[in-house]
């Protein structure tokens, strides 16, 4: 468990299925991927962070607030295909209702420092579609920087910042 001023991180748990549900299938809140998740997406992604536990000891994690216990998101490090590469990349989805209370950049914040505290990555990397520009401000604001963009058939274009392990 990752914990900060006002959030816990913590592993999934195949309970918090509804609470991610009604986040990922929200037209607005997932207006920058292909499409909201159904059902089955939404359940296949907790048990694939739940693979990403055991197979890396990290993955995306639950973002509960300390003092109601309410999830409201989820943030850590996934390994990523960005531009042919396979990236360490730190994301995070924060429920709509949340948003423009810094958040996203405090738990975003905690995982860069848990990821090069535990592991030997030597930079980390946050991208998205180039339109999400709220995304790569939240990158920008625990320190990363611009890195490149690159054409795909997903986002048309995507938006890549990075942070090296000296620049924290």
């Amino acid at each position: 468990m990752i914990e900060t001023e006002r959030l816990l991180l913590r592993e999934y748990s195949r309970d918090d299925f509804d609470a991610l549900y009604e986040i990922m299938s929200d037209p607005e809140t997932m207006q920058h991927y292909p499409a909201p998740f159904d059902k089955e997406r939404t359940g296949r992604w907790i048990e694939w962070n739940l693979e990403n536990y055991s197979k890396l000891g990290f993955g995306l994690w639950a973002v509960v607030l300390k003092e109601t216990g309410a999830f409201i998101g989820d943030c850590g490090i996934t390994l990523q295909d960005i531009d042919g590469e396979h990236l360490p990349e730190i994301g995070y989805h924060i429920h709509k209702k949340y948003w423009r209370r810094g958040y996203a950049k405090e738990a975003a914040q905690a995982v860069r420092d848990w990821a090069f505290g535990h592991t030997d990555y030597p930079a980390l990397y946050s991208y998205c579609k180039y339109t999400n520009e709220a995304s790569y401000k939240t990158a920008e604001a625990i320190g990363m920087h611009f890195h490149k963009e690159y054409r795909d058939e997903v986002n048309g274009i995507t938006h890549v910042s990075v942070i090296f392990r000296n620049e924290r």
